[in-house]
C-alpha cells in the first residue's frame, strides 16, 4: 500500500574516494562489509553498548539490529557524519519520521517475503483445517472427528498489493482461490482501499499484509470487522498496531469470526492477556519471517546497498529520505 519508492544517489552517501564507515549489528556482518572492498570500515554495535566513540562515530551507514528499539537521540547524536540507515526487515515504522536531516532510511524489502508469505499460506491452511483444535484434542487423547473450511475455492481478499501481498497470491493460487487485492490507491487488478466495506461481506479469508503508516494504524477496527461475513478468517502478518485488538477480541469471543495472527498489540503478548485464551485465534510469536535462510538474505540485502554506495549507484528500497 506504500506509495513508489524515490532513488537517492550513492554519492549522497560518501564520496568516491571516502572510507566507508558502517555501524552493523554483527561480527560476521562486519567481516562481510570490509570483504567489499578496502575503502570499507564496519563496526559491529550492539543495543546495549551505547552512542559509538572513536573511529566508529564517523559512520556514514547504520545498520540497526531486527527488532530493535526506536533509534535514541543520544545515538543519532554521537553520528554526525550519518548519511544512511538500512535495516533489515521490511518493516520501518520504529524509524519514519526519527532521523535528522540528511539521512536516507531503506528497508531490506523482499528478505522476508518468502518466508512471511509461507507463514500465511501456513496458518490459513491450519486454520481452515482446524488443526489447533485437532492438536489440542490429541494432546487430551481425544479423537474428535469433524468437518472444517477448506482453502480450495475460498475467496481470499490480501489487503497490500505489495511485494508480500503478490507472493501470498502466488502461492495460493494451486488452491484455485478467487483472490482479490486492495491497496492505498486502485490500479490494474487492484481494488482502492476504500472499496473495502463492498469486497469485506465476500471474502472467507482476509490477509493483511501492509506496512504500518497513518493510514494503515487500526485499519482494521471493529466497522472493518463488522463489514467480514460470519466465520470468515482474519490473518494478519502486517503489524499488530493495524489491528483493534479490542474489537478483534470482541468478535472473537462473540464466534462470529475466526484469526490467525503473528503479531499483536500490545507485543510482546503479556501474560494473563486475553487474546491467550480467544476461541477461534491461532496465534504465534511474531516467527513468520524466522526461518535459517532469513539472516541470510538480510545481510544479502544489506551488502547489496552497500556495493551501490561504493560504486555511486542509485540505493535501492528507499522508505524516506530527511
Amino acid at each position: 500500500m506504500a506509495a513508489a519508492a524515490p532513488t537517492v544517489p550513492g554519492t549522497a552517501v560518501a564520496g568516491p574516494d571516502e572510507t566507508l564507515t558502517v555501524l552493523v549489528p554483527t561480527r560476521s556482518m562486519a567481516t562481510a562489509a570490509e570483504a567489499l572492498s578496502p575503502r570499507v570500515r564496519a563496526f559491529p554495535v550492539a543495543p546495549d553498548d551505547g552512542p559509538p566513540t572513536g573511529d566508529a562515530a564517523r559512520a556514514q551507514v547504520w545498520v540497526p539490529p531486527s527488532g530493535g528499539a526506536r533509534p535514541s537521540p543520544d545515538l543519532l547524536a554521537a553520528l554526525p557524519r550519518l548519511r544512511l540507515v538500512q535495516l533489515v526487515s521490511a518493516g520501518a515504522e520504529r524509524f519514519v519520521g526519527r532521523l535528522p536531516e540528511g539521512v536516507v532510511l531503506c528497508n531490506a524489502r523482499g528478505a522476508h517475503t518468502p518466508s512471511t508469505a509461507e507463514w500465511v499460506v501456513a496458518a490459513t491452511l491450519a486454520a481452515q483445517r482446524g488443526l489447533p483444535d485437532l492438536v489440542r484434542e490429541q494432546d487430551a487423547g481425544r479423537w474428535t472427528p469433524g468437518t472444517y473450511s477448506s482453502l480450495v475455492g475460498a475467496r481470499v481478499l490480501v489487503v497490500g498489493a505489495g511485494d508480500i501481498g503478490r507472493r501470498v497470491g502466488r502461492m495460493m493460487a494451486g488452491f484455485d482461490v478467487e483472490l482479490t487485492y486492495v491497496a492505498r490507491s486502485a490500479r490494474d487488478g487492484v481494488h482502492a482501499i476504500d472499496e473495502l466495506p463492498r469486497l469485506l461481506p465476500d471474502a472467507d479469508v482476509v490477509v493483511v499484509v501492509v506496512p504500518v503508516t497513518d493510514e494503515t494504524t487500526g485499519l482494521v477496527d471493529a466497522a472493518f470487522l463488522a463489514a467480514m461475513r460470519d466465520g470468515a478468517l482474519l490473518v494478519n502478518a502486517a503489524r499488530g498496531v493495524v489491528v483493534d485488538t479490542g474489537a478483534l477480541l470482541a468478535e472473537l469471543t462473540a464466534g462470529r469470526l475466526r484469526a490467525a495472527l503473528d503479531v499483536t498489540d500490545p507485543e510482546p503478548l503479556p501474560e494473563g492477556h486475553p487474546l491467550w485464551s480467544a476461541p477461534g485465534l491461532l496465534l504465534t510469536p511474531h516467527v513468520a519471517g524466522a526461518v535459517p535462510d532469513s539472516d541470510a538474505r538480510a545481510e544479502a540485502a544489506v551488502l547489496d546497498q552497500l556495493r551501490r554506495v561504493l560504486a555511486g549507484d542509485p540505493l535501492v528500497n528507499v522508505v524516506a529520505a530527511y
